[in-house]
């Protein structure tokens, strides 16, 4: 036996005037712990007790440090006992070999301190569901997979292939350490450990999936100490099946329909288990061109909720809370319909229970009320006040006064030359031979243009491509759905560009974006290789080998560094940034940036990338978090490859659509 670390919980909780004692009292009294979260029977045990979990998923890299206490104390106040996480590969090991738990110094550095996040969960009475990976799918940039493992030209991710389960091994032989003595057993809060995730849609029909390299996942999580938590695989039973499944691992239900369809075949799977629903679906997330914020109404919601609570089933809220996906870290789908790619918006929202800013929802006053109903323990653990809404804030318009013109830009860049035709940007020898992970890539080179040129790239464009001729722009701005299938779209293959020649030597320039790898699907589409690759691109039938290629990351270092101001008097004609100052008097508040009357682009604020704007949305603001405030001068830049406005708006609301 060993005695539990946190006596914290129970009195924060008293603190807030609630009665009763916390979970953590009632599941280990006297702060004694014989064993942990135990599946067998039709109900969960936790150390010898029963326990029926009401979790709600939480992503701390999602929600700016600042929050994360708040967040949980929302949590914990509708009757949870519970937070699940998911954990990402690629922020934690940005570059191979190199990990950040939130003391590397860089821009999402303060997102990723877990083990503090664990801790908090603990402090405010909630056990934590942990989510590893290596893959979290999670509308997440690469399902949150590192993109230097595509440096591997032979890379098969997600399998038992040696360069992708030696690169997993690291990373888990860098992370568990860092949380493991956080089991309930050792006196922390996590109480069952997630193998991979929604294995059983990686793969094709009935083909047996890679048995194999599930299991060296559980074992190198049992190597690293974590043989006293339960392990759990996740899936959809009627879409897959067992086929994601490790024998004795106990199976999970994701859905947000046919429960019972579901619920019967997880129970028909393994009779002599307690069910889970690991992710109740609370809603669902954007792609960037779908026209419509994603929902799911309070009432649906509240259905399912109570169907899947008739089964006696556990259940984790996903997502309790969205947050959003900051930076260029939103994935991308691809699908059998219109438009094919569909990248994510940088809002994460998702229409759950708590919204992208924090604030309470009808889901939220519905979990409040079903819980109390089902809880076996209502009545007998404290039930603390929700804490009060944050406020938000309009500030005034910001003037654009200083802009950066494209070349200017890219002087600031170190290039890299080739004789061999573009390369992709995994490929590219930077960020010590990690290749180039997010944001653009521009490809120049020199080259003699006659009367009505025709420039022809083989393949696709990934994602987007602009098409500069000295200094103009040739390629127009998306306007109808039919662009996608068009030069400079991602779906236009072996598209032909008519270019304006004077039978004279011209400077040719590609800027090819990154809209964000995709986060799901089947083997095959996790080919994610971004920028100009999957062919040659030549001028009237001229092969073009001879590029200079200048990765723009917009990293927080550079944007602060920036130099070569000039003063604002209107749209530049290419791709450009601009800069306006907010001037906020007293304590700073939450606000979205509206963009509205801008085209494509990306916001930093004080240097951070809040994320992605696109004038089609659906999103048309970006969350903007007080803690990345400061009182006084506040710099904001603004990336801009159409056409600049002349200021800057703020909103006390978001607009989804």
């Amino acid at each position: 036996m060993r005695p539990l670390g946190c006596v914290l919980a129970a009195c924060l909780l008293l603190l807030q005037g609630s009665e009763g004692v916390s979970y953590y009292d009632y599941y280990a009294p006297d702060g004694v712990v014989s064993e942990g979260l135990v599946a067998e029977g039709s109900t969960f045990t936790l150390n010898g007790k029963p326990i029926l979990i009401f979790s709600g998923a939480f992503h701390y890299f999602r929600v700016h440090p600042a929050y994360w206490r708040d967040t949980l104390r929302k949590m914990r106040a509708a009757g949870l006992n519970a937070v699940e996480t998911y954990t990402p590969w690629n922020l934690h090991e940005p570059r191979q070999g190199e990990f950040d738990f939130g003391q590397l110094g860089e821009s999402m550095s303060p997102f990723l301190d877990i083990r503090s996040f664990l801790q908090m969960a603990q402090e405010e009475d909630l056990f934590v569901i942990f989510r590893p990976g290596s893959y979290i799918c999670s509308e997440w940039e690469f399902g949150g997979m590192p993109s230097f493992l595509l440096r591997d030209y032979t890379m098969q991710v997600r399998t038992y292939y040696e360069g992708f389960r030696k690169a997993a091994a690291a990373y888990f032989d860098a992370l568990l350490p860092h949380v493991v003595d956080l089991q309930f057993t050792r006196g922390g809060p996590i109480i069952a450990v997630q193998v991979e995730n929604e294995y059983g849609h990686f793969g094709y029909d009935t083909d047996p999936r890679d048995t194999l390299y599930l299991e060296f996942l559980r074992d190198n999580m049992i190597a690293n100490g974590f043989q006293e938590s339960l392990f759990f695989t996740s899936d959809t039973p009627t879409g897959t099946q067992d086929l994601g499944a490790i024998p004795g691992v106990l199976m999970t239900a994701n859905f947000n329909s046919d429960v019972e369809e579901n619920l019967d075949l997880l129970k028909e799977m393994q009779p002599n288990r307690p069910l889970m629903v690991m992710e109740f679906w609370t809603g669902w997330f954007d792609h960037w061109l779908s026209g419509v914020h994603a929902t799911v109404s309070p009432e649906r919601y509240s259905d399912i909720f109570e169907r899947i609570m008739k089964y006696n089933s556990s259940i984790n809220m996903y997502m309790f809370i969205g947050g959003t996906s900051f930076g260029f870290m939103a994935g991308a789908n691809t699908l059998d319909v219109w438009p094919k790619y569909a990248p994510d918006v940088s809002s994460y929202d998702y229409d759950a229970v708590l919204t992208e800013a924090g604030d309470y929802t009808a889901k939220y006053n519905l979990t409040m009320e079903i819980i109390r109903k089902y809880n076996p323990l209502t009545g007998i653990v404290d039930h603390p006040i929700p804490p009060p809404q944050r406020p938000k804030t309009a500030y005034p318009a910001v003037q654009i006064t200083e802009a950066i013109s494209l070349p200017t830009l890219v002087s600031q860049h170190e290039s890299i030359e080739t004789l061999e035709g573009p390369v992709n940007m995994e490929a590219l020898p930077i960020n010590n031979n990690n290749g180039q992970a997010h944001g653009y890539i521009l490809y120049s080179t020199n080259v003699h243009l006659n009367p009505d040129a025709k420039l022809k790239i083989r393949g696709h464009v990934r994602d987007m491509a602009q098409v500069i001729v000295d200094g103009e722009v040739i390629t127009k701005p998306y306007a109808k759905p039919g662009d996608v299938n068009g030069f400079g779209f991602w779906n236009g293959r072996d598209q032909e560009l008519t270019l304006p020649g004077s039978n004279a030597l011209a400077e040719l320039s590609i800027l090819v974006e990154n809209l964000g790898r995709v986060n799901y699907g089947k083997p095959h589409k996790f080919h994610q290789k971004k920028g100009l690759w999957e062919g040659p691109v030549s001028v009237d039938s001229l092969q073009l080998n001879e590029w200079k290629m200048t990765p723009l990351e917009f990293k927080t270092s550079k944007i602060n560094s920036l130099t070569g101001w000039s003063p604002f008097n209107g749209s530049l004609s290419s791709p450009a940034v601009y800069r306006g100052m907010l001037e906020v008097s007293g304590e700073p508040q939450d606000t979205w940036v509206d963009m509205r009357t801008w085209g494509k682009g990306v916001v930093f604020i004080n240097g951070f990338n809040l994320g992605r704007f696109w004038h089609p949305g659906p999103t048309k603001t970006l969350y903007l978090p007080a803690p990345l405030l400061k009182e006084g001068a506040n710099e904001v830049v603004v990336f801009e490859q159409y056409t600049a406005a002349s200021e800057i708006v703020f909103s006390d609301v978001p607009i989804l659509h």
